[in-house]
This record gives structure tokens, C-alpha cells and sequence, in this order.
């Protein structure tokens, strides 16, 4: 009886080990399109730094000094 078990064991294992596998990749590819570029770092910087002058100076401009 155990010779019977064996095999289908070894095949559960397998189509285990095959589905852990897509999975894995699944989740890198994900992982992928959540994290942004580095290349882009800078330039959303400089972005934010520009926004941030131009709405401090539409802030103070409307104070009226």
C-alpha cells in the first residue's frame, strides 16, 4: 500500500513546489510595477521642490503684506 502512496506523494510534492514557483514569480513581477524607478527619483525631487516654492509664493502673495 505505501508503494501506492509514494508516488502520488512525490506528484503532490511537485505540483506543490511548481505552484510555489509561479507564485513566486507572480509576486516579483508585482513587486516590479509597485516599487518606482530610481531613475525617477530626481526628477519628482525637483517636481516637488518647484510645487512647493510655487505654492508658497501663492500663499504669501495672498497674505497682502
Amino acid at each position: 500500500m505505501s508503494e501506492k502512496i509514494a508516488p502520488a506523494l512525490t506528484e503532490t510534492r511537485e505540483d506543490f513546489s511548481e505552484y510555489v514557483a509561479h507564485l513566486q514569480l507572480h509576486m516579483a513581477l508585482q513587486a516590479r510595477n509597485l516599487v518606482p524607478s530610481l531613475s525617477n527619483t530626481g526628477d519628482s525631487r525637483n517636481n516637488l521642490l518647484h510645487q512647493t516654492q510655487a505654492d508658497i509664493e501663492k500663499f504669501v502673495s495672498r497674505q497682502g503684506f
